[in-house]
C-alpha cells in the first residue's frame, strides 16, 4: 500500500502524471492512492512445440540428401495427421562440416561417416492437449533433436485481464477502508495504471513407465499451469 501523510480530511498535495493525464492533488481535490497486487492460475490452452533432427555424411551431397528424405518424411507425417501448414513453422536449417573435436572419440571409420552434419528444427502450434500426439508424430518420424515446449494462451489478454480486474478490486477495498477511517466516502477512480508478470507454476513432462516388449507410447505431458500476476496502482476521489 502507498503510504500517506494525512491532514485533517485532505491528504497531501501532489500531481501525478501519467500517459499525458495529470491529477491535482489538493484540497478542492481530495484524492486516495493505493497499490494492490493479484493474481490467476490458468491452465495453458496452446502448446508450441520444438522439433528437429541431425544428420551425419561422409561429404556434403550424402548428408543433404540424407537430411532432404529425413526433412520430407517429418513434414508428411505432420501433415498426414492433419496438422494445418500454417501452424508449421520453420526455425533453422544447416549443413556444415563437422568439428574435428566432436569426432575426436570415434574410430577413423566412424570419423569418415560424420565429415558433414544437416540440421533442422521447425515450431508446431496445437492445442495444448495435442502436444504429445504432435510430438510423438515428429519423433517417430526421424525427428531425433525434439521435446521442448512453450505453453501460453489463444487469448493471452484473458488471464492478464483476469488478474488487473482482481487486483482493481483490492485496491478498491483498500481504498474503502481508508476512506472510512478518515470519515470520508470514497469516490470514483480517477487514475489506474497496471503491471502483469508471468509465471510457470509446475513441471511439464512425466514419462510413462514401459517394459521392452510394448511399442513406445508417447510421453505423458500435460500442460503447465500459468501465474498471471497485476499489481495496480490507483487513484480514488474521496468526498
Amino acid at each position: 500500500m502507498t503510504p500517506l501523510r494525512l491532514a485533517p480530511f485532505v491528504l497531501f498535495a501532489a500531481t501525478i502524471t501519467a500517459s499525458a493525464q495529470t491529477i491535482q492533488v489538493n484540497k478542492e481535490n481530495r484524492t486516495i492512492a493505493v497499490t494492490a497486487t493479484d493474481k490467476v492460475t490458468v491452465l495453458a490452452d496452446t502448446a508450441t512445440i520444438h522439433i528437429g533432427f541431425i544428420v551425419f555424411g561422409p561429404d556434403s551431397d550424402w548428408a543433404y540428401a540424407t537430411g532432404s528424405r529425413l526433412s520430407n518424411a517429418i513434414i508428411k507425417a505432420l501433415t498426414d495427421a492433419e496438422i494445418p501448414a500454417d501452424a508449421i513453422q520453420s526455425e533453422n536449417q544447416n549443413i556444415s562440416p563437422v568439428p574435428d573435436f566432436q569426432n575426436e572419440r570415434l574410430t577413423p571409420a566412424e570419423r569418415g561417416q560424420r565429415r558433414f552434419q544437416v540440421t533442422q528444427s521447425w515450431t508446431i502450434r496445437t492445442a495444448a492437449d495435442d502436444a504429445a500426439k504432435v510430438l510423438d508424430l515428429a519423433v517417430k518420424a526421424g525427428a531425433n533433436q525434439s521435446g521442448q515446449i512453450d505453453w501460453s494462451f489463444r487469448d493471452e489478454h484473458a488471464p492478464e485481464s483476469e488478474a488487473v480486474a482482481k487486483a482493481l478490486k483490492g485496491a478498491r477495498a483498500q481504498a474503502q477502508q481508508m476512506a472510512a477511517s478518515l470519515n470520508a466516502k470514497l469516490g470514483v477512480l480517477l487514475f489506474a495504471s497496471n503491471q502483469t508478470q508471468t509465471e510457470l507454476v509446475r513441471p511439464m513432462v512425466a514419462a510413462r513407465m514401459m517394459t521392452m516388449d510394448q511399442a513406445p507410447q508417447p510421453l505423458a505431458i500435460s500442460p503447465r499451469q500459468i501465474e498471471k500476476s497485476a499489481t495496480v496502482y490507483a487513484v480514488f476521489a474521496i468526498e
